[in-house]
């Protein structure tokens, strides 16, 4: 079972020597570019190991859009996937925002459309919609409120509903549901990186590492939910590995996260659940695309007016729930 940098490694400094010297010419350029710019530049736990080495912020994409409306850059460069481009965008719309490759689509956010969950709410009429950050603004637009996948079951809690709509993944909505006794209406969408987790693959990790505690995503299928000894938000991963008495860890989420996990706890062995947990959109933003994408201040991210509005209004309705706990 290889992790980025093989079986059971621990994070390497020289791996790192041997990075920044080949690229170096190329980092010199998008610090300048970044300075010049007055740019803060955020990168996804998902992202190449490089592209988050040289980010300001990395983390989860909610938190990192909110870490940036913070800041007072001018300009927001969001090395991921398309949705999290666009939560910065509506959470800061007097800053330029974005994203190095257009081509980087979350599989998962468009696998439901705005006029489909138009279609669903008229469905359920009485119900409330709870919309997860992995969605098109458009969507967000037509939600009640946005969660995470740290905060989904305390949002859905805080609901003064008896069924709710949970968009667009079926595996967070099944995790949800398990902490409520509300109905739980899931969208046929999922994580197709998580999603590809199945039983097996958390049993024959558990055989390699019979040491290791096992941390899951809870994107992933309830049977292997069932199997893990943690269900964590990549945020919530590393702040649990930091606090654990246990020194190895089996991870059940896209591979990138070793990399964040290996740097933040060097002390702590980290092991892949396979060798396919990998998202090829969460890998399309390179260096070069970074350094381009300053330099010509493209892809620019826009919202509509009114989408921006409302969308915003589903997430400062889930933020307000984190106020209120």
């Amino acid at each position: 079972m290889k992790g980025i940098f093989g079986e059971g490694c621990p994070y390497r400094p020289h791996r790192f020597i041997t990075m920044y010297t080949k690229n170096s010419g190329m980092i010199k350029k998008i610090l300048k570019l970044k300075q010049e710019k007055n740019a803060v530049i955020l990168a996804h736990n998902y992202e190449r190991p490089e592209i988050q080495d040289i980010a300001d912020f990395v983390g989860d994409s909610l938190a990192l859009s909110i870490q940036a409306s913070q800041t007072d850059a001018d300009v927001i460069l969001f090395c991921g996937v398309d949705f999290m481009a666009e939560s910065a965008a509506i959470l800061s719309p007097d800053k330029t925002v974005l994203i190095p490759d257009t081509d980087a689509k979350c599989p998962m956010a468009a696998m439901i459309t705005e006029q489909e969950l138009i279609e669903m709410k008229q469905m359920h009429p009485d119900a409330c919609v709870v919309c997860y950050v992995n969605t098109s603004a458009a969507v967000k637009a037509e939600s009640d409120v946005c969660c995470t996948s740290a905060n989904a079951v305390e949002v859905v809690k805080s609901l003064d509903c008896d069924e709710i709509i949970f968009v667009p993944d079926k595996n967070l909505a099944l995790y949800a549901a398990r902490f409520t006794e509300k109905k739980i209406i899931p969208w046929d969408g999922y994580c197709p990186t998580h999603h590809q987790i199945l039983p097996y693959d958390i049993m024959d990790a558990k055989k390699r590492h019979p040491d290791a505690e096992v941390l899951v995503h809870p994107e992933c299928r309830p049977e292997v939910i069932d199997l893990a000894d943690g269900v964590y938000s990549t945020g919530g991963m590393v702040q649990h590995a930091m606090d654990s008495h246990f020194d190895e860890f089996i991870i059940g989420t896209e591979s990138g996260m070793l990399h964040r996990l290996e740097k933040d706890v060097p002390s702590k062995r980290f092991y892949a659940v396979s060798d396919y947990t990998i998202c090829p959109a969460m890998k399309m933003v390179t260096l070069s695309e970074v350094a381009r994408s300053l330099e010509n201040l493209e892809y620019v991210v826009t919202i509509p007016a009114d989408v921006q509005k409302k969308a915003k209004h589903a997430l400062d309705r889930m933020i307000e729930v984190k106020r209120g706990s």
